[in-house]
C-alpha cells in the first residue's frame, strides 16, 4: 500500500483564533529582558538605564510580496528581519519583536505554522524575543504587521539629522543583488505563467535571489563600528533605494552630498545580471532597493579606523551647502534624484 504523501491542511477554524496563536506561539525562547512574553494581555520588559527604540512595519500580500515565488518560511524571515534592520539603522540592539497578521482562510494551520517558523529563525539567529501579536481573518490575502523594540544608550543612538560636513559617507555590503534577484522571479514568473510546463531557470543566480527572498540586517555592522570605537553622526538602512536614502540623511541634516559612482560597492554578479537585462548598474544600484545595508556618515578622523575594512565602502562626503549631486565615473557631477521603490504610488496600467 502507497503511503499518502499528500501534505496536511488543517482549517484555520479547526482551532480559532486563540488556539492558533497558543499553537503556534508554545515554548517561545526568550534572549532579552523580557519577564513575560506570549500569554497574557501584555508582554512585561524590564525597564534600563537605555534609551527605547520602536519600529513598525507592515507587509500586504500582492504589494510587498507575491506568493508565486516567495516561499512562506522565507516570507517569515524576511518580515522580521527588515524590521529589526531599522533599530540597527539607530545603532540600536533589537530586543523583543510582536507579530500580527491577517490570514484568509485560503491558509491552513500548516501554513501559518511555516510563516511562523521563518519569523522564530530570525529571532533566533539575532536573538530577539518574539511577545506578541495579534492575529485576525482577512477577505484579500495576507497581511504582516510587525513592531520591534530596541534599546541604547541615550549617547550611541544614531539619527537621520546628525551629519556634518566633510563627514565621510560609508555603505556596509554591495548594492543592488535585491533588485536584480526580483527581476530573476518575475521573469520566470511570467515564463511559467505562459507555459507551465516551463521550470524555472534559477541555476547560477543564488546570491541575488538570496538578496532578494532572505535578506540579512547588519547587526554584525553595528558590532564592528563598536569594536572599532566609532560612533556614525547619521544614519539609515537601504530599504528603498540608496539614493532615496542618502537624500533622507541630507534632508534630517539639512546637508548637501557627492556621491562617487565608482566607489559604489557592485556584486560582480550584478553587473553581469545588468547586462543580460540591458540594464544600467549604477542606476540598480542607486534605485533598486531591498538591499537592507546600512548607510552612514563619519568623522572624518575615523577613517583611519575604518580604512580596509571588507564590510564597509567610503563612497562620498557630506556638503556644507544643500545640494546633492552624484559624481560620475567622467567627473561629471549631476543632480542625485530619489527614484526608489514608492509603496503608494499609482502603478502603470
Amino acid at each position: 500500500m502507497l503511503e499518502d504523501k499528500t501534505p496536511q491542511r488543517t482549517p484555520l477554524g479547526d482551532l480559532g483564533e486563540f488556539g492558533l496563536i497558543k499553537h503556534i506561539t508554545s515554548k517561545i525562547p526568550l534572549y532579552n529582558d523580557t519577564v513575560l512574553g506570549v500569554g497574557d494581555d501584555a508582554a512585561i520588559i524590564e525597564a534600563r538605564d537605555e534609551q527605547t527604540l520602536i519600529s513598525t512595519d507592515m507587509l500586504v500580500e500582492g504589494v510587498h510580496f507575491d506568493l508565486s515565488y516567495q516561499p512562506l518560511k522565507h516570507l517569515g524571515y524576511k518580515a522580521a528581519v527588515v524590521n529589526l534592520s531599522d533599530i540597527y539603522a539607530m545603532n540600536g540592539n533589537a530586543t523583543q519583536l510582536v507579530v500580527s497578521m491577517a490570514v484568509s482562510n485560503r491558509f491552513p494551520v500548516e501554513a501559518v505554522e511555516e510563516l511562523y517558523s521563518g519569523i522564530r529563525l530570525a529571532c533566533e539567529r539575532f536573538h530577539v524575543d518574539l511577545v506578541g501579536g495579534d492575529t485576525t481573518s482577512s477577505t484579500s490575502g495576507l497581511i504582516l504587521s510587525l513592531t520591534v523594540l530596541g534599546k541604547q544608550k541615550a549617547e550611541k543612538v544614531v539619527r537621520r539629522d546628525g551629519a556634518q560636513p566633510s563627514d565621510l559617507i560609508v555603505v556596509s555590503g554591495d548594492l543592488g543583488g535585491a533588485y536584480m534577484g526580483l527581476q530573476i522571479l518575475e521573469r520566470e514568473k511570467a515564463v511559467f505563467q505562459e507555459n507551465p510546463d516551463i521550470q524555472p531557470d534559477l541555476q547560477g543566480n543564488e546570491y541575488v535571489l538570496e538578496r532578494q527572498l532572505k535578506p540579512e540586517a547588519r547587526q554584525d555592522v553595528v558590532k564592528i563600528l563598536h569594536e572599532l570605537d566609532v560612533v556614525p553622526t547619521s544614519m539609515i538602512d537601504i530599504s528603498d533605494g540608496l539614493s532615496s536614502e542618502l537624500l533622507h540623511l541630507c534632508e534630517g541634516s539639512k546637508r548637501g552630498c557627492r556621491l562617487f559612482e565608482e566607489k559604489i560597492p557592485i556584486d560582480p554578479k550584478v553587473y553581469d545580471l545588468c547586462e543580460e537585462f540591458n540594464l544600467n548598474t549604477t542606476t540598480v544600484a542607486l534605485n533598486g532597493g531591498e538591499d537592507y545595508e546600512l548607510l552612514f556618515t563619519i568623522k572624518l578622523e575615523d577613517f583611519d579606523k575604518i580604512k580596509g575594512n571588507p564590510n564597509l565602502s567610503v563612497i562620498g562626503h557630506i556638503t556644507e551647502d544643500e545640494n546633492r549631486y552624484l559624481v560620475t565615473r567622467d567627473n561629471v557631477a549631476i543632480e542625485l534624484t530619489a527614484q526608489g521603490w514608492n509603496p503608494l504610488a499609482d502603478k502603470e496600467e
